[in-house]
């Protein structure tokens, strides 16, 4: 999956929680300021090259939707980060974030309990 900027990544997630739109209806969606039409427009583009959307043509404008839904992306995404970061390790991110403090005992035993009941 190609790594997608922090924009896209944040246009994205809209999308996903939108689904389907034109350019203007994801604009009404962001917080202000919102940017110009010409650079969601690019973005959007970008996302479609990288095979993150798709298009319809109506006349002269364009709908946009995702091309996987929100769960694959988050899967895909996340085997990414595990595997440019961590080295491909669920173990060393766990590890990493328990080090750094980001997860406390209680969360740890709610993931041994879910991956125990799988």
């Amino acid at each position: 999956m190609e790594k997608l900027t922090h924009q896209e990544q944040e246009l994205m997630l809209l999308i996903f929680q939108h689904g389907k739109g034109f350019i203007k209806d994801f604009i009404e969606l962001m917080t202000e300021p919102r940017p110009p039409y010409t650079t969601v427009a690019s973005i959007i583009k970008n996302l479609e090259r990288k095979g993150f959307l798709a298009s319809t043509r109506y006349g002269n404008t364009y709908e946009y939707r995702p091309t996987m839904d929100e769960s694959e992306y988050k899967a895909k995404f996340m085997s990414g980060v595990v595997q440019n970061y961590f080295e491909n390790s669920y173990k060393g991110m766990v590890s990493f974030f328990v080090e750094k403090q980001k997860i406390t005992a209680e969360e740890l035993q709610e993931i041994i309990n879910l991956i125990e009941k799988k």
